[in-house]
């Protein structure tokens, strides 16, 4: 049975136990589902950015670590964050998954989404004189497309 009520915080589970062939899911009720899911992860992925620039901007204050070791030691507490806050509001506690096991994957997932990513922008900004000119308009597109995948392969294996 499709959950009809989706809490403000709590994670999304309405697509858990659901019969695709049920009357409530051909009302929207998945794709409802989907689109609360992607809109809470697209909202952990902001959160995640804040982090990270602010990790990276201690780690550059208050240390020696540099442009790049100061990214490394940012991008891991970010991502860290946003496993977290994904498997706590987003797709739930994913059943008896070994956490270790999970983050892992996530880490996986995620650095194959900003491979995704790049190579969108590069593709884009190679392709089209406009998107060279203006190569906000490639990150644009790269970064849509690298979280099109990382909530496609965060949804499908590494929160499942």
């Amino acid at each position: 049975m499709t959950q009809k009520r989706l809490s403000a915080l709590g994670p999304c589970r309405a697509s858990q136990n659901m019969n695709i062939l049920d009357s409530d899911s051909l009302d929207g009720g998945f794709m409802a589902t989907i689109g609360h899911q992607l809109f809470r992860f697209a909202i952990v992925g902001a959160f995640g950015f804040v982090v990270d620039a602010a990790v990276l901007s201690i780690a550059l204050s208050w240390s020696n670590l540099g442009l790049y070791w100061g990214r490394v030691v940012s991008f891991a507490v970010a991502a860290t964050f946003t496993w977290w806050a994904n498997r706590r509001f987003v797709f739930g506690e994913a059943g008896a998954t070994n956490p270790l096991k999970q983050w892992l994957r996530f880490l996986a997932a995620n650095s194959l989404g900003a491979l995704v990513n790049y190579a969108t922008y590069a593709v884009a900004v190679s392709s089209s004189t406009a998107v060279a000119t203006w190569p906000v308009v490639g990150v644009a597109l790269g970064s849509i497309a690298g979280l099109a995948f990382n909530f496609i392969s965060s949804r499908a294996w590494v929160f499942r």
